[in-house]
C-alpha cells in the first residue's frame, strides 16, 4: 500500500451495535484527518462561487448551508443513530417534544385522526389534544397492551398510531408486531418512542414500526448534559416529508448537543446493560418490602407482558415504579427521606433519579386520565443508574420502614 492508497471502508451493515455506536456516522476533514468528531459551531456555511452557492441552495439535504438545517456535527449524530435504530434516516431535533411536534406537523392535517396510547408522557397527551387540536386533527386515547382497543379505535381519517413501550412510568409493554398489522391495514404510519429502551435493547423497525422517535435527552446522552430529539425511518418519510419541514420551521439541534450525544453513544450499550440489570436488582428486592404495594419492572415474572418483554427487548430497562400502600404521604416521605437519589422528573442519567409522577410528570394530566391511566397518589418513579445496588437500597429503606 503506497502513501496515495485509500484504505476501504467498513461495511457497516455487518457491524454489531456495540460498534456501530462507536464508529457509525464519523466523518474526517480532509485537512486535518480528526480522529474525534469535530465541532461544527457554525451558523453557515461558505461556497467557491456563486454557481456553486446556487445549486447548494437547490439541494439543501445534499450538503451544508445553514445550521438550521445542515451541520456535518449533526449529521454525523444523525447517520449513527439511523444506523443503531436500522433505519435509512434520521433528523434531530431541539428536544424530543420537539421531534414528536415535527412528526406530527411533517405528517397530518386538519381533519386527520390519530390514535395513542394513553400511557405516553403527559407532554405527548397535551401536544395531541391541545395543540394538534386547535388545527383540527383528533385524538383517541386507547389501553397500549390491549391489541383490541387500536382496532376498535381506527376510523377512516387515521393517519397515525402512536405510542411508547415500556410506558411511562408503568412499564407497560406494547405488542409491537401486532399494532403493525392493524396501522398497515388501515395505511397509517406507526410511530414508537424507543427512549426507555434505545436500540441497545429494542429495535422497533425491525417488528414493524415504520418511524422511531427519541427524546436523546435521555439514555443517548445517557448523563443528564443536554437536551434533544430525534426521528427516524425510512429515506421517503425522513427526507421526504421530515426534512423539508424542519428546514422551514427551525426546531433544530445544536451542534454542541449533537457532539454531546455522539459521545453518549458511544458507551451506550455498556449503559444500558448494567443499568437494566440495575434495575432489575432494586426491583426484586422492592417485591419484598412491606410497605410496596405493587412493582412495575418488565422484567419481573409478576409483570403482566413479561413474555412479551422477553421476545421484544434484550432487557427490561432502567426504569422501575411502585406503589406504596400509604399513597401520597408515604411517597412524599420516602422521596423526602433519600439522600442519594436526585429528586428530579428526568431520567436517562448515570445518576438515579425519583419522583413522583401524579405530581410532576403527569401532573397537567387530568386527575381522571391519571386514573385511566394507572398513575395514582401512591406511585413513585425511579429511573437507575450507575451506582452500586447495595447503596440505593440502603438509600431508600428507610423511608419504607413505617
Amino acid at each position: 500500500m503506497n502513501s496515495k492508497t485509500k484504505r476501504q471502508k467498513p461495511d457497516f451493515s455487518k457491524l454489531a451495535l456495540e460498534t456501530l455506536a462507536v464508529r457509525a456516522g464519523t466523518r474526517r476533514t480532509a485537512e486535518f484527518q480528526e480522529h474525534s468528531e469535530a465541532m461544527f459551531l457554525t451558523s453557515s456555511f461558505c461556497f467557491d462561487s456563486a454557481e456553486l452557492a446556487a445549486d447548494g441552495f437547490a439541494h439543501a439535504d445534499k450538503g451544508f448551508i445553514y445550521s438550521r438545517f445542515t451541520n456535518p456535527t449533526v449529521s454525523m449524530f444523525q447517520d449513527r443513530l439511523a444506523a443503531l435504530e436500522g433505519g435509512e434516516a434520521c433528523i434531530a431535533t431541539s428536544s424530543g417534544m420537539a421531534a414528536i411536534l415535527t412528526l406530527a406537523m411533517a405528517h397530518l392535517q386538519a381533519g386527520d385522526h390519530v390514535i395513542c396510547s394513553r400511557s405516553v408522557f403527559g407532554a405527548t397527551i397535551q401536544l395531541f389534544s391541545g395543540i394538534m387540536g386547535k388545527f383540527g386533527v383528533t385524538t383517541t386515547y386507547v389501553d397500549l397492551a390491549d391489541v383490541k382497543s387500536w382496532q376498535v379505535a381506527v376510523q377512516p381519517n387515521t393517519k397515525l398510531f402512536y405510542l411508547e413501550t415500556p410506558s411511562n412510568p408503568l412499564t407497560e409493554i406494547a405488542d409491537i408486531k401486532a399494532i403493525s398489522k392493524i396501522a398497515k391495514k388501515a395505511k397509517a404510519l406507526f410511530a414508537v418512542d424507543n427512549c426507555f429502551c434505545t436500540p441497545a435493547l429494542q429495535k422497533p423497525l425491525a417488528l414493524g414500526a415504520d418511524v422511531v422517535i427519541h427524546s436523546a435527552t435521555k439514555y443517548l446522552d445517557g448523563q443528564g448534559r443536554v437536551v434533544g430529539g430525534a426521528i427516524v425511518g425510512s429515506n421517503d418519510f425522513v427526507m421526504g416529508k421530515v426534512f423539508p419541514y424542519v428546514r422551514t420551521a427551525g426546531p433544530t439541534l445544536s451542534a454542541f448537543n449533537a457532539w454531546v450525544f455522539l459521545k453518549g453513544l458511544e458507551t451506550l450499550e455498556l449503559r444500558m446493560k448494567q443499568q437494566s440489570q440495575n434495575a432489575l436488582d432494586l426491583a426484586l428486592w422492592l417485591e419484598k418490602q412491606p410497605g410496596v404495594e405493587r412493582v412495575y419492572h418488565p422484567g419481573l415474572k409478576s409483570h403482566p407482558q413479561y413474555a412479551l418483554a422477553k421476545r421484544q427487548q434484550k432487557a427490561g430497562g432502567a426504569i422501575l415504579s411502585f406503589t406504596l400502600k400509604g399513597g401520597k404521604k408515604a411517597a412524599f416521605k420516602l422521596i423526602n427521606q433519600t439522600k442519594l437519589c436526585s429528586i428530579t422528573a428526568n431520567l436517562g442519567d448515570t445518576r438515579t433519579t425519583i419522583t413522583h409522577p401524579a405530581t410532576t410528570t403527569h401532573c397537567r394530566v387530568t386527575p381522571e386520565a391519571r386514573k385511566a391511566a394507572g398513575i395514582t397518589d401512591g406511585l413513585v418513579r425511579i429511573a437507575v443508574g450507575l451506582e452500586n445496588v447495595l447503596d440505593l437500597k440502603n438509600d431508600l429503606v428507610g423511608g419504607l420502614k413505617k
